[in-house]
C-alpha cells in the first residue's frame, strides 16, 4: 500500500535520504521545511509532482497542522547542535517533536517515525541529549507505537562530521578537537533512512531503536581514518576541556556582539558536555539486527565523497601512480 508521508526536516541531511527511499516506494512526498526554495531538489526523487518541498514552521500549530493535511504518515527529522534565536532546543527538540504527534494524532495520521539521538537523556548535563529525550516522551504520549530511532553520528555525503573536519586540514597542519578518547559508533546515514522507512510502511514495530554502524571507535581514530582517506598528514591535537570552554565562551561573545549576524555553530559549551560521553548502542534498545539491517562501515563510504580533500584531489592517485614511472 502506497500513501502520503510527511517528513519534517525532509531536505536536511538524513531527511533527502528518507524522502529517496519513500518515492521509490512509491508513495507521494510532502517534504516540509522552513526553506522550500532551498529543496526544489527533492522533487527529482520521483516522477512529477510526487515529491513536493512545501513551507513549514514546526514551531506554529498551523504550519504543521497544513503539512500533515491527508498525510498517512509523518518522520521528523528536525533537530539542531546549537540554538540559534528562537530555535532553542526545547522550542524545536521538545515542542516541536510534541506538537507534530499531536497533530498527527488528531488527523488521524497512522504511522510516526521520531528521529532521536544516542545518548538521549532527560537526566543528561546536556540540553541537546535532555531535549531529545523529552521530545521522546512527548511523541509516545500522543503516538505510543511510534518508532523512536536513536542513531549514532551520521556519516555519508554531505555529513557534518567528517566533511567538516576535513575542510579544517585545508587550514594548518592541527587538527584540533574535544574529546579524543570518547567513542563513537558511526552509521551510514541510508542504512538509518533504511530504518525509517520500514517505520512508515508498517514492516517494523514501533519503539526504541539504537543504531549504530559496524565498528567503534575513537575520535582520534576517526581523525586518523579521515585523514588516511584524504592522504594528508596533520598534528592531532586534544584540547583539554578548560581550554575548549574558554575558547567557546570566546564564540558566544562574538555571536552577541554581532548581534547574531555571526553564529556560533563551531563549539558550544553543551557540545563540549557531549562529547565528555562515550556515543555508542548501549544494547537496552532493539537495532539493526531486529530490522534485517546489515550496516554499512565507514571504510565502504569515505573515499567515495572524501576525495575532493586530497591535495590533488581527483586526480591524486594519478600523481602518486606517475612518480612511479621511470624516465
Amino acid at each position: 500500500m502506497s500513501g502520503l508521508v510527511t517528513i519534517f526536516g525532509g531536505s536536511g541531511f538524513l531527511g533527502r535520504y528518507i524522502a529517496r527511499r519513500m518515492a521509490q516506494q512509491g508513495w507521494r512526498v510532502r517534504v516540509a521545511t522552513r526553506r522550500p526554495n532551498d529543496a526544489m531538489f527533492v522533487r527529482t526523487y520521483g516522477v512529477v509532482g510526487q515529491v513536493e518541498p512545501i513551507f513549514c514552521n514546526i514551531r506554529d500549530d498551523a504550519s504543521v497542522q497544513a503539512a500533515l493535511t491527508g498525510a498517512t504518515a509523518v518522520v521528523n527529522c528536525v533537530g539542531i547542535l546549537a540554538e540559534k534565536g528562537k530555535n532553542g532546543f526545547d522550542a524545536v527538540q521538545i515542542d516541536g517533536a510534541e506538537r507534530v504527534a499531536r497533530l498527527a494524532k488528531e488527523n488521524g495520521v497512522s504511522r510516526m517515525v521520531q528521529v532521536s539521538a544516542i545518548g538521549a537523556d532527560a537526566e543528561s548535563d546536556s540540553d541537546y541529549s535532555r531535549t531529545k529525550a523529552e521530545g521522546e516522551a512527548a511523541v509516545l504520549a500522543h503516538m505510543p507505537d511510534a518508532m523512536i530511532l536513536r542513531p549514532s553520528i551520521l556519516f555519508g555525503a554531505g555529513d557534518e562530521f567528517f566533511n567538516r573536519f576535513a575542510t579544517m586540514t585545508k587550514f594548518g597542519p592541527v587538527l584540533p578537537m574535544v574529546g579524543a578518547s570518547t567513542k563513537f559508533q558511526p552509521v551510514y546515514v541510508d542504512d538509518v533512512a533504511a530504518a525509517a522507512e520500514q517505520g512508515v510502511l508498517g514492516t517494523a514495530p514501533g519503539g526504541v531503536y539504537e543504531l549504530g554502524g559496524p565498528d567503534v571507535s575513537t575520535f582520534r581514530e576517526l581523525m586518523q581514518e579521515m585523514l588516511g582517506v584524504i592522504h594528508r598528514r596533520r598534528i592531532l591535537l586534544n584540547l583539554p576541556v578548560p581550554i575548549a570552554r574558554l575558547m567557546a565562551f570566546g564564540l558566544n561573545v562574538v555571536q552577541f556582539v554581532s548581534f547574531g549576524l555571526i553564529h556560533n555553530n563551531t563549539l558550544t559549551g553543551d557540545q563540549i558536555t557531549n562529547l565528555q560521553k562515550d556515543n555508542v548502542v548501549s544494547g537496552d534498545h532493539k537495532g539493526f539486527d531486529d530490522l534485517g539491517i546489515t550496516p554499512v562501515a565507514t571504510e565502504a563510504v569515505l573515499p567515495d565523497y572524501l576525495w575532493r580533500f586530497r591535495p590533488s584531489g581527483q586526480y591524486d592517485a594519478i600523481k602518486d601512480s606517475a612518480k612511479n614511472l621511470r624516465v
